[in-house]
């Protein structure tokens, strides 16, 4: 659906943008738009800039993934049978974009996922060769993020936190939290997070009513120790984890910690390379079972010994052996009285005796 070009606004020169890690032809239609523009379409660290033409050098609109939320596929049918559709949901709103075909679009799926999550996606149809070029753009993202964070000026939380920080404390932004919290709302519903102003922190929450309601909550320290939630009747609290936990009560529930589970490999991978035509490829380690030792017999009291008996019917064999002893492949546990037990009985019969033998006489 191309529409005529779009006129040029002020933006950068290619030779300004970050590293282009993929570029082609897209079909791009935002929330307000009511017809797709067909624009050549880069991708530049994790940004979207979009050009008139191939050939352009100044891009007319630029689209920030930071308020990426997710990418679902659009199978209704478009006037090129060849195309498939895509519908990228942003923080603000959701565009619609369109690739050539099907392989392109599993392509810009895979260079998207990888620049947002800093990590290769394994849930989609990509050839080895692609893999690799997608483990390289995540290594060139980090590394640029790392530098610009170096040149950006810092503003770290400037006070002191008092005892052991919550798991759900994360080093964000305002819109950063906003963003975590809509993307994975499975995972609770409140984070704590440095303040805009750097001396103070914040809660940021979300609930869902008929779309996302986010709410922030100042949090400062006190001289004397200690923090309040800066509401309209002051809450104090000792610690920061008593700061949580006071909001889950105050809610009855509702509001719960944000905890992230970061993915962990289930297999064993490794990457070798081919001798002849110098192909690397992706293998998985081959699983096996670990043979376990027997267990020990458990320890029992000191009264009673471990008799190890072997299979020949001589008795010169038997032995005791303490726990554990390797000297005989077969064992059993053979409870015994002790010693002491053992003497006491024989005098309580022999006096018994001796008492019927007088009676009789």
């Amino acid at each position: 659906m191309a529409t005529a070009p779009v006129m040029p606004r002020p933006g950068g020169t290619r030779a300004q943008l970050p590293p282009c890690y993929y570029e082609g032809y897209l079909e791009k239609r935002g929330p307000k738009e009511k017809v797709s523009r067909r624009l050549w379409t880069c991708l530049c660290g994790n940004t979207l800039y979009f050009f008139n033409n191939a050939k352009d050098t100044h891009y007319v609109e630029k689209l920030d993934l930071s308020g990426f939320v997710s990418l679902i596929d659009d199978c209704s049918r478009d006037r090129n049978l060849e195309a498939a559709r895509l519908n990228l949901r942003m923080k603000d709103g959701e565009i619609k974009l369109t690739a050539p075909n099907l392989e392109a679009r599993e392509l810009w799926k895979g260079f998207l996922y990888s620049v947002v999550d800093l990590a290769v996606p394994t849930t989609l149809t990509l050839l080895p060769g692609q893999l690799h070029m997608l483990k390289e753009v995540v290594e060139k993202e980090r590394q640029r993020r790392k530098r610009s964070l170096s040149r950006a000026p810092s503003s770290p939380l400037s006070l002191p936190l008092v005892g052991e920080i919550p798991a759900c404390f994360r080093p964000v932004s305002r819109t950063e939290a906003e963003v975590l919290l809509e993307r994975h709302p499975d995972c609770g519903n409140m984070l704590l997070r440095p303040g805009r102003d750097g001396t103070s922190l914040a809660v940021t929450t979300r609930q869902d009513l008929n779309g996302s309601v986010f709410r922030h909550y100042r949090v400062t320290q006190k001289q004397q120790g200690g923090y309040i939630i800066d509401v309209e009747n002051p809450i104090p609290c000792p610690t920061l984890h008593d700061v949580i936990n006071a909001l889950v009560e105050k809610t009855a529930g509702t509001l719960q910690p944000f905890l992230l589970e970061e993915p962990y490999e289930e297999n064993i991978t490794y990457i070798s390379s081919n001798d002849e035509n110098g192909e690397r490829t992706l293998h998985c380690a081959p699983t096996s079972t670990f043979s376990r030792g027997p267990a020990l017999p458990p320890k029992g009291p000191e009264r009673w010994t471990l008799r190890s008996q072997t299979k020949s019917p001589s008795p010169s064999h038997r032995s005791l052996s303490p726990p554990g002893s390797p000297s005989s492949p077969m064992r059993r546990l053979v409870l015994s009285p002790s010693p002491l037990t053992q003497t006491a009985f024989t005098e309580e019969l022999k006096q018994k005796l001796e008492k019927r033998r007088t009676s009789q006489d």
